[in-house]
């Protein structure tokens, strides 16, 4: 028996599904459980590298799959960089699963479970969803499905190789109560939180930080956003706030990051002419603690209908880093809810510029809540996010799996699940 991890990147890439399906690798490694990596041989938004076929970490054998590489500059491109990977996913299993072997499939590229669900039943392995995201409900809800009718077929698609899975692990409980309310089986949800690295990513004092140095950021009241520019996110509040702040000379806001909407935030900041921002590339991750603590408190956003089908990964490395969270989205939400709970930041509702605007303010002028905020991020983190718990909980879950397939006792209805909780 052997546990197959699958999603399109791993080690050595940096984006966050990436990040996240490397550590559950390691850490299920290290809980003495065998396993196997697949994924492809890009990098994520780097079309000039490519990775051999076969790699290795730490002793976790990682097959990267041949596929096309047009990159995410188009829509047609990434579709067939999507099938691709597809097609040469279900080609491997049919060559090398076995029975009894357990693949945890994650969804990047979306829909795999719909393609590896047959061909894992062929070779009796059995198959779990990792939910890092709902697809094809981003697509729909963000108006990019293209056909009502495509959309539909998606979905019962979806919703089928989910109820073929010997258990499906969404990320947070809202997601957990929307697909029981779509009519997956409550005995094959259970919820697992996702992490940061409680080592790789620590507190920095300003005074230690090398970044804040080298951007010219001493002395200032830092607002951070870091990660993914992407279409699930919201820019418009955040930079409503910063042109409300763009005569305190004392406040910066700091842009580190890529994705679909950078370019279209920073063409905004130029026409507005904010002195008062700027911008930098993903850190390397041996960086992440002085990267993250370069901002004083940090930005994460939502677009509200998205709140059952993504979460912003970046809160947990923002948890892990000791600093406080606004949150831009839904005030009821996950995000929002955990913030409110452990005390560790505030929230505002989508297009709220003014209000957002003046919680930095506040901060700003209060060091020492600030301060007491970015404690409570890091105890909330080390009591509920860590690596090592979130690798526990999984290897409970496969060891489970591994003893007897039915004793998985689901989490759907669950009071863990029907409280909200933030990931």
């Amino acid at each position: 028996m052997k546990i197959i991890l699958v999603n399109r990147y791993l080690y050595p890439d940096q984006s966050a599904t990436s990040r996240m399906t490397t550590s559950l690798a390691s850490g299920l490694k290290e809980r003495g459980f065998p396993v196997t990596g697949l994924a492809s041989r890009d990098i994520h938004n780097d079309r000039s590298q490519r990775l051999p076929p076969e790699g290795d970490l730490d002793g976790i054998r990682i097959h990267r799959l041949w596929t096309s590489a047009f990159g995410r500059a188009s829509l047609y491109g990434r579709a067939l960089d999507y099938l691709t990977f597809h097609l040469s996913a279900a080609w491997w299993v049919l060559r090398h699963a076995r029975r009894g072997d357990i693949c945890v499939v994650c969804t990047d590229p979306p829909l795999l479970s719909v393609t590896l669900a047959l061909p894992l039943r062929l070779k009796g392995a059995r198959m779990v969803n990792w939910l890092h995201d709902l697809f094809p409900e981003v697509a729909l809800r963000l108006g990019m499905s293209g056909s009502a009718r495509l959309g539909k077929a998606a979905l019962r698609l979806r919703d089928w190789s989910l109820a073929q899975a010997a258990i499906n692990v969404p990320p947070t409980g809202t997601m957990g109560r929307f697909l029981a309310a779509r009519g997956i089986p409550p005995d094959k949800l259970h919820v697992l939180h996702h992490w940061a690295d409680a080592g790789g990513i620590r507190p920095v004092p300003p005074e230690a930080n090398a970044l804040r140095r080298q951007w010219g950021l001493e002395g200032k009241f830092v607002v951070g956003y870091s990660g993914n520019f992407g279409r699930v996110h919201e820019f418009e509040t955040i930079l409503e706030a910063a042109d409300r702040l763009k005569s305190r000379d004392d406040i910066r806001f700091l842009f580190i990051g890529d994705g679909h909407r950078r370019a279209a935030v920073e063409t905004w900041v130029r026409q507005k002419q904010l002195g008062n921002v700027q911008f930098h590339p993903l850190q390397p991750s041996s960086h992440l603690s002085e990267s993250l603590c370069a901002a004083d408190m940090h930005l994460v956003s939502l677009l509200p209908p998205l709140e059952p089908c993504i979460i912003p990964s970046k809160f947990y490395g923002i948890l892990a880093a000791g600093r406080p969270t606004l949150f831009v989205g839904d005030p009821a939400g996950e995000v929002a809810s955990a913030l409110a709970s452990g005390h560790c930041g505030r929230s505002v509702a989508i297009g709220d510029g003014a209000g957002l605007a003046d919680h930095i303010q506040d901060l700003a002028a209060s060091p020492e809540i600030c301060a007491r905020m970015g404690a409570n991020a890091r105890d909330l983190f080390e009591r509920e996010y860590t690596h090592m718990r979130g690798c526990d909980e999984w290897a409970r879950l496969m060891d489970g799996l591994v003893r007897t397939p039915d004793s998985v006792e689901s989490e759907a209805t669950s009071p863990k699940l029907a409280k909200k909780r933030s990931s």
